[in-house]
């Protein structure tokens, strides 16, 4: 049976986000000739995968209004369809035309201004411009997948859906929605009205998704709709090249986290380079705690055990992470965190999951990350956010090679069962045709 024509709204294809690798993904093996893209212009990056998707609209200044004076600061994207030679733009502003000192005024005084005082909700608005209504009517998808993560983005939706009158699958990543209001004037006023066109939109959709089991859960009750789980699928082939197969520790262990690094996780970084270092000298031992990330963090000299490395290219991954001792995915352990993080899944715990590498999962109790690992056996957990509990889970990674072993070939079974981009695939195509077909 042939594929639906599928309009994606706010999520380019792009290889450096989690929301872009988890599309990319699920989309896997479609035809590229029934998928467009409408989005806003600062996320076209040259990040962008061509060979997934290469229709696509940015929606500029014609869409995206700003109301003055902030208009002032405002970057200036050409409205249209756009077409990507590699990833190459044209009609997109370069990313070396960036204001250092632009974007530094901006996120260090202007953002923070208009999160506290709530204008934020406001000062930009995206609508429909007769060159974007010609696009939409042109390609004239069969079905409508979205994603949100603001106000703007629910309204633009709500638009789209009403305009169009397709049906439509809603994919939600995060709790994003549980941070409104937690600061600033008129807190509460924002919330509940955000909350009331947020029930539009999903009223609206035909088919709902969720990132995960634990936030369909909380969404039943939450919202009174049952949401469908589609995470982040893998090619269980691509990551089997490089899946560890032995287990007993060298002269060097190394343990590694590969992800951002600064405000939040930094905290939790920290404390896994002392609960290292302790470890180090309890156990006479002389194990490396290796930073994958963009830039090496600023504290990194004040720890002897840490090793910053660069990102390898994404085809390197499976033995990147097969050639290390243990993999970490540590958690912000703030409130402000949580109420962000508690229903999202890392799009790299699959990945980390087919490497054979055994994990170490260090986040609160209340998420979606460890109530999976909890209920699949797949890592060891440490949800304390005290130094010692840390020490005292990492020890007992480190002591028990049958233990490492045994971790390792779990979370492999898991994600051949739950993650494989062959079978997620198919019920992903699945469940769009049949919303296409509620037309």
């Amino acid at each position: 049976m042939p594929l639906p024509k599928v309009l994606i709204l706010n999520q380019p294809f792009v290889n450096d986000t989690g929301g872009g690798i988890t599309l990319s993904n699920l989309f896997s093996g479609w035809d590229k000739d029934k998928l467009a893209v409408a989005c806003l212009g600062y996320v076209l990056t040259p990040h962008i995968d061509p060979t997934v998707c290469n229709n696509y609209y940015q929606l500029g200044d014609e869409e995206r209004k700003w109301i003055f004076p902030f208009n002032i600061l405002s970057r200036t994207y050409k409205s249209g369809p756009i077409k990507f030679t590699d990833t190459s733009k044209k009609n997109i502003v370069e990313e070396v035309s960036k204001s250092k000192t632009r974007v530094g005024f901006l996120n260090t005084y202007l953002n923070p201004f208009l999160e506290f005082t709530g204008l934020s909700q406001i000062i930009t608005r995206t609508t429909l411009s007769p060159k974007f209504k010609r696009w939409l009517d042109e390609y004239s998808p069969d079905v409508i997948y979205l994603q949100c993560s603001t106000r703007e983005s629910i309204l633009f939706c709500i638009e789209v859906l009403k305009y169009l009158k397709k049906p439509s699958v809603f994919h939600m990543m995060d709790d994003w929605p549980m941070l409104i209001g937690i600061k600033g004037f008129f807190g509460s006023y924002w919330k509940n009205r955000i909350d009331k066109e947020f029930k539009e939109l999903l009223n609206l959709a035909d088919t709902h998704l969720s990132i995960c089991d634990y936030m369909a859960e909380a969404y039943k009750i939450r919202y009174g709709i049952d949401f469908v789980t589609f995470h982040n699928p893998i090619d269980i082939d691509f990551w089997q090249k490089g899946q560890k197969k032995q287990y007993a520790l060298n002269g060097t262990p190394k343990l590694m986290y590969a992800g951002r690094i600064g405000l939040g996780i930094d905290d939790s970084l920290k404390t896994v380079a002392k609960a290292i270092e302790k470890i180090n000298t309890e156990l006479q031992m002389n194990i490396q705690f290796i930073i994958q990330s963009i830039a090496a963090p600023s504290w990194i000299n004040n720890y002897s055990v840490v090793v910053h490395k660069n990102f390898v290219p994404y085809s390197q991954l499976p033995f990147e992470f097969g050639s290390v001792d243990f993999l970490i995915l540590p958690y912000d352990f703030s409130p402000e965190s949580l109420a962000y993080i508690k229903y999202s899944m890392p799009t790299k715990a699959s990945e980390y999951m087919a490497s054979g590498t055994p994990i170490i999962i260090y986040a609160p109790q209340e998420t979606a990350l460890v109530d999976y690992a909890q209920r699949n056996k797949w890592a060891t957990l440490v949800t304390d956010q005290a130094e010692n509990k840390l020490v005292e889970g990492l020890k007992k990674i480190i002591l028990d090679d049958n233990y490492r072993r045994k971790l390792a070939e779990i979370a492999t079974n898991v994600a051949i069962e739950r993650h494989d981009i062959r079978t997620v695939g198919k019920d992903f195509q699945k469940i769009l045709s049949e919303t296409a077909r509620k037309n």
